[in-house]
């Protein structure tokens, strides 16, 4: 458990219960398409709360902890945002209604607080008994940072190939029209069959588990600290169902995000291949993370104004 206790792995396991209690349970009991106004309530309130943990860090445990979770979110959060190109294409690519797409990423943050939950304690017990997986985990960072710049803007989205899509339909058949909120529905001839909607939250599922094989390892560059690497992770993805609907119109104006988290996975992995010579502030890398977002977001802002200038 780190530095922290059962009693402060309970406050806050009940605290994310009590809010995915109140946005999917009370909020969006009803699956439908989020206005931008109830998204960007919802996910404006994450951000302020998150903050806010933030501080309350800061005031029980010292500056340093409170800059690891902030950096930790920081880098959380600029992959998540990458991720939802990624959502948005396999919507696209299943042909998913707009008013079911709030349900599968329902089902896809409850899946991805557990998973997350799982895959950090055994990254922490790891890097315990095994101080070299460090440089495993910055290899592979190094690795993904390279495949992203590689792909640059093409997103490729090879769907038929995945491994959870070709197992699903060896175990199960599968109806090619969607049936309401319905995971699983009856033929005429009285068959049972499951929609595509099951197949998408799998994929979706699956494709947050590749993305945690990045994130978890990013994280636990600037922080040891299971509970400080969970804390980030967790505050990240649960505003993500709302800001999906937030940028969904506007990912395509991010030309250079992707190019941004990149070199942010660069440096982590670089800082973690380094960490037993070289002991990086932890506010110097907040900077550099803070910096490399803030110069893709400039970037990307003036390469969509000579867009416009030269196509009025």
């Amino acid at each position: 458990m780190g530095h922290h206790g059962l009693l402060v792995w309970g406050g806050f396991t009940a605290l994310v219960a009590i809010l995915l209690i109140v946005d999917l349970g009370v909020l969006n009991r009803r699956s439908h398409v989020l206005s931008y106004k109830e998204a960007l309530s919802w996910s404006g309130s994450i951000v302020a709360l998150a903050l806010l943990f933030g501080l309350f860090l800061l005031w029980r445990e010292g500056h340093n902890h409170a800059l690891e979770y902030y950096t930790g979110y920081i880098i959380e959060l600029s992959l998540s945002v990458d991720n939802l190109f990624v959502f948005l294409l396999l919507f696209q690519y299943f042909r998913v209604p707009p008013e079911l797409r709030a349900r599968v990423l329902k089902w896809g943050i409850l899946g991805a607080v557990v998973m997350r939950l799982l895959m950090i304690l055994v990254g922490a017990y790891l890097i315990q008994r095994f101080h070299w997986i460090l440089y495993l985990f910055g290899a592979l960072l190094l690795y993904s940072a390279y495949r992203m710049l590689r792909q640059g803007e093409e997103r490729a989205l090879v769907v038929a190939s995945n491994p959870v899509v070709r197992l699903a339909k060896r175990v199960m058949p599968f109806t090619d029209r969607y049936v309401g909120q319905r995971f699983f529905a009856r033929t005429a001839t009285g068959a049972l069959v499951a929609t595509p909607l099951l197949l998408v939250i799998l994929v979706v599922e699956w494709s947050d588990l590749v993305f945690a094989i990045d994130s978890i390892p990013a994280v636990f560059a600037v922080t040891r600290d299971p509970f400080l690497v969970y804390s980030s992770n967790v505050f990240a993805i649960l505003g993500l169902r709302a800001l999906f609907f937030v940028i969904a119109g506007m990912m395509d104006q991010f030309v250079y995000l992707k190019t941004g988290v990149a070199v942010i996975l660069g440096f982590v992995g670089v800082k973690m291949l380094t960490t037993h010579w070289v002991d990086l502030p932890i506010i110097l890398s907040l900077g550099v993370i803070i910096g490399v977002l803030a110069i893709s977001v400039l970037l990307s802002l003036w390469h969509n104004r000579r867009e416009a200038r030269a196509n009025p």
